[in-house]
């Protein structure tokens, strides 16, 4: 008798509805799972059968075929145990076909027949909800996550009886509160700018990059508040879209990360890992592909302190990202396209000491110096839009008691300039000034004659690339917007040419 589940499968940050196809015949006892199945897939097998088994349900001494199709891609993971393990009951007769039609079926199953937690629900429930499939049974732990998603009945079990009793109609599933805990907000505190004393140039630099999304280098001595700036940009930031929620949230379900949060990502990330990263890790790959640490930086922040510590192989992946917003992972099995729109923020010393050009307390010698910096590369340094010092600060800052401007009168400037970008690139592909590209800026980079002059006189003295010419045009935009959203001024580019000052001053 044959019998057919609906499951799904998550193949990079694509999602495909897979049908779990299983023939239970007269033969020789086989159990046999075809469709290009991965090592886990394969597994699967011993687990129903000792499953079955321990819940009650004894398998006859049959040729059992079970066939994932489409069978030209690729299937990982452990969410197709619960599918096959009803399809042999269906193809048994244990179930009637009418149970089981038109419901997503996911889970890994345990060996005493519960039902566990797997990777990639939400996205596998949006691809079903998009299909026309209105429920969907999965373990208890993965239910709230399928609730998310508009128009799906989303049901949890928490063993296989369970499962196949939901299913014959003989309890009743409950999704009651799941959706409210999913669409919660993150309960997360952040860190204050009022914390930060003196600095007022980096503060601003700051607000100018969360206001454009641009990328942001900090350079400065020890002890600086370099660090200490960069880990309070999240509070500045504008929240998550619906949109860039679900894009972002869909990322760490497939990683497996969305369950631990126990919410829909609502709050832009921020990562900041350790300089020994890998460039796999950095980028992502391995023999099952998956997103790395840059896409899990999606919309939001990605921050890299120290940055010549990190290896220079692995700082120059980042290149490509940083313009195309995306990533590509080749391998012999296919190509993966992983979103990586982040805001990139690194931050350095200026020489191994960290004194430079201190020369009363630098140690180091120009060799030294020239080598340290040249561990940033040209084409990474070209890509950050905002480049700012941070100046050692004097006894009186730091002790200063009074407090400066709190992440909530900064972020009301920041969200103020973003809805400006949002009336401006409304009916785009844009989010953020950072966003555009070389036609984008000639459509709203727009300057006057003055300007034209000034930024003729500017870019023959500093010698810049057509990239740093351009991104000195949408910082000036996103300065303009910060201002009110008027027309770039002369003071507006002035401003965004500082920006680039420190890099000349190190690396030239």
């Amino acid at each position: 008798m044959l019998s057919t589940i609906i499951s799904g499968a998550v193949y990079g940050v694509q999602s495909h509805l897979i049908q779990v196809e299983v023939d239970v015949s007269q033969g020789l006892p086989c159990f046999q799972i075809v469709g290009l199945p991965g090592s886990e897939v394969r597994e699967a097998r011993e687990r129903v059968k000792v499953a079955l088994k321990n819940v009650g349900v004894k398998l006859p001494p049959m040729c059992i075929n079970v066939n994932l199709s489409p069978a030209d891609l690729p299937k990982n993971g452990t969410m197709f145990d619960l599918p096959v393990a009803v399809g042999m009951m269906a193809a048994l007769g244990k179930l009637k076909k009418e149970e089981t039609e038109g419901i997503l079926l996911l889970g890994e199953l345990g060996l005493s027949g519960e039902l566990k937690p797997v990777k990639g629900v939400l996205p596998i429930a949006r691809e079903a909800a998009a299909r026309g499939i209105r429920k969907c049974l999965l373990p208890v732990e993965n239910a709230w996550e399928a609730g998310l998603i508009q128009d799906m009945e989303s049901v949890g079990a928490a063993s296989v009886q369970e499962a196949v009793a939901l299913l014959q109609g003989k309890e009743r599933g409950t999704t009651e509160g799941l959706q409210g805990k999913a669409q919660g907000e993150e309960d997360e505190e952040f860190l204050d700018f009022a914390d930060i004393n003196g600095q007022p140039v980096l503060k601003r630099a700051a607000e100018v990059a969360a206001a454009g999304f641009h990328n942001l280098l900090i350079i400065g001595a020890p002890g600086s508040g370099k660090t200490m700036l960069a880990r309070r940009i999240p509070s500045i930031l504008p929240p998550l879209s619906l949109e860039e929620s679900m894009e972002v949230s869909t990322i760490y379900s497939i990683c497996g990360l969305l369950q631990s949060a126990g919410s829909l990502k609502t709050t832009r990330p921020f990562l900041h890992p350790h300089h020994t990263i890998t460039g796999r890790a950095l980028a992502g790959g391995g023999r099952i592909p998956m997103p790395g640490v840059i896409s899990l930086a999606h919309r939001g922040v990605l921050f890299l302190d120290e940055l010549p510590e990190f290896k220079r192989e692995t700082l120059d992946i980042l290149r490509q990202p940083l313009e195309d917003r995306q990533v590509q992972i080749a391998r012999s099995s296919g190509s993966q396209c992983y979103p990586a729109d982040f805001m990139l923020v690194g931050a350095m010393n200026p020489c191994p000491c960290g004194f430079y050009p201190d020369r009363d307390r630098c140690r180091c010698t120009p060799y030294e110096v020239k080598r340290y910096l040249s561990r940033v590369s040209g084409p990474i340094l070209d890509r950050m839009d905002i480049c700012v010092e941070a100046l050692p600060m004097g006894f009186s800052e730091i002790t200063a008691k009074e407090k400066g401007e709190s992440s909530a009168a900064v972020r009301e400037r920041v969200m103020a300039a973003r809805q400006i970008q949002e009336s401006r690139f409304e009916g785009t592909r844009l989010r953020f000034n950072a966003d555009m590209g070389p036609g984008e800026v000639e459509r709203y980079c727009r300057l006057g004659k003055g300007e034209l002059r000034y930024m003729e006189r500017m870019f023959s003295s500093m010698q810049l690339s057509a990239r740093a010419y351009h991104r000195i045009l949408k910082v000036a935009r996103t300065i303009a917007d910060l201002a009110g959203g008027g027309r770039i001024e002369e003071i507006h580019l002035a401003e965004a040419i500082c920006y680039r000052q420190s890099d000349r001053k190190f690396w030239q």
